[in-house]
């Protein structure tokens, strides 16, 4: 049977409707070519979100053993020597070189950041309080203590996660035991990095301190 003129207008039209349409779960392509799956944003997975931030040092909040939270940009044009501590290892006595240091150099610009980790060896089992009494009991200490973090592995606080990977070969590096030493400059760039070995009133580390000095 022969169809009418418009019967034939509007198969035709219905036809060229149904072929410029993108399938379900497709984007029309530019120029009307082939339709383009459609994309959408993948989610981070967990250990992209767990991972701590490295950032700026002088952009992370610390708390120190006393519960208050302090921002290290309170110390931008400050040199800072940035140390893991413990209470119980063979280093331990390094404590009296680094408020000697500190004593020493406070008044040019220098600030000795002691954090507390049980990282290593499980040195440091204490808590908070009697971190702060066995400081001052033994080794006199004034300088900055903060509370007890992870220097290394998944739980990494992000002021380590800062020095040992957003920092250039020869700071880089997953930390090895207490009493690791990062120096920073006034600008907050880490620019030297001290095993647990190293003295704090050796001539090398006094030398460096010396040259990131903020000008008098």
């Amino acid at each position: 049977m022969r169809l009418p003129p418009r019967a034939l207008q509007l198969i035709a039209a219905l036809a060229l409707g149904a072929c410029g349409r993108a399938p379900e779960g497709h984007a029309p392509a530019p120029g009307g070519g082939p339709a383009a799956p459609a994309t959408s944003a993948a989610a981070p997975g967990p250990a992209a979100a767990a991972r701590p931030a490295a950032g700026a040092l002088i952009d992370h909040q610390v708390q120190t053993l006393e519960g208050e939270t302090v921002s290290l940009a309170s110390y931008r044009g400050k040199a800072l020597l940035v140390v893991n501590t413990a209470s119980e290892c063979g280093y331990t006595p390094q404590y009296a070189g680094l408020e000697q240091l500190y004593e020493r150099y406070k008044d040019r610009g220098l600030v000795v950041l002691g954090f507390p980790s049980n990282d290593f060896g499980g040195q440091e089992p204490g808590s908070h309080q009697q971190i702060r009494a066995f400081c001052q009991k033994n080794y006199g200490v004034t300088f900055p203590l903060f509370a007890k973090v992870h220097a290394k592995g998944p739980e990494k606080a992000p002021v380590f996660a800062t020095l040992t990977e957003a920092t250039p070969p020869g700071i880089a590096g997953e930390i090895k035991w207490n009493f690791t030493k990062f120096l920073v400059d006034p600008q907050g760039r880490p620019v030297a990095r001290f095993e647990s070995k190293v003295e704090p009133l050796s001539p090398e580390l006094v030398a460096a301190v010396e040259r990131v000095l903020p000008p008098r």
